[in-house]
């Protein structure tokens, strides 16, 4: 039966997201057991698009995602596709309308990553962050509001302001990385050899702000999401507090990371708040 192929599909999405980030596992398993699939769905294909630019070194990245973009396409035509974590994706795009210049927005991003290094001006760096994480922001919003384009309209840019909030954070986090790795700088104006407290401030000051949006946004969602997606912004809120309080030159030479106990002391704080509406 096809039933048990999508149902394997739709698990190993959910293993990609397990392996991958315990902290977005954790924040997808407290959302509505009814909208989780198609959240695990979502994180599977961006997380493997993002894997090929990132981490498929020595092999033809450009290749790849050609035909992991093409393979998207033909699961889409027919409706199924043996790469099981194209299989499901396919069918949470259709079954929530999830619109193809949001999933172009995405590949044109990801693709960005193959030949650009630095993003110079503000309008790079905003076009970037909008096609990497601000319309997986949108994609989400689509299941939470399950096809109601009213709300969907309303929550619209404090979706957006979310995403943006988390890639920030992940690219003042992951500094060392993309500098010396991937030889990547996303922050317009910062030269990374010469990164100091001002121009770490003037970032978590820009962060600062499209959390405050997204906030507004959060206590608006479906019951079915809120409490998930709050998750995910305590969690990212703490990230953010401990770079804020980690020395600039650190930041540059270490991975910053919330404990697996912080982790779930943030969880049981955010279930409190929830549970006394105040979120």
């Amino acid at each position: 039966m096809k039933q048990l192929f999508d149902d394997v599909s739709f698990k190993c999405s959910k293993l990609v997201t397990k392996n991958y980030s315990t902290s977005f596992s954790m924040a997808v398993y407290m959302l509505s057991p009814s909208i989780r699939d198609a959240i695990y769905s979502i994180y599977g294909f961006v997380r493997f698009t993002d894997e090929i630019v990132d981490t498929f070194h020595g092999f033809d990245k450009e290749n790849l995602i050609t035909e992991f973009e093409d393979e998207y396409y033909k699961a889409i035509d027919r409706g199924i596709s043996l790469n099981p974590i194209l299989n499901s994706f396919q069918q949470t795009v259709k079954k929530y309308n999830i619109s193809d210049d949001l999933v172009q927005a995405f590949l044109k991003s990801m693709k960005l990553d193959l030949i650009k290094s630095d993003y110079h001006s503000k309008a790079e760096y905003d076009d970037y962050i909008y096609g990497s994480a601000d319309v997986v922001g949108l994609m989400c919003l689509k299941v939470f509001v399950a096809g109601d384009h009213k709300r969907y309209e309303q929550l619209k840019n404090e979706a957006m302001r979310l995403g943006s909030a988390f890639q920030k954070v992940n690219f003042l986090r992951d500094l060392k990385d993309d500098n010396l790795v991937l030889n990547r700088n996303y922050f317009p104006g910062v030269d990374l050899n010469s990164f100091d407290e001002n121009a770490k401030a003037a970032i978590i000051n820009e962060i600062e702000a499209d959390f405050k949006v997204a906030y507004e946004g959060i206590v608006k969602l479906p019951i079915e999401a809120k409490f998930g997606v709050y998750t995910a912004f305590v969690y990212y809120k703490k990230l953010l507090k401990k770079l804020e309080n980690t020395p600039c030159h650190e930041i540059g030479s270490a991975r910053i990371r919330v404990s697996n106990y912080t982790k779930a002391g943030l969880l049981a704080k955010s279930f409190v708040s929830y549970k006394l509406k105040l979120v």
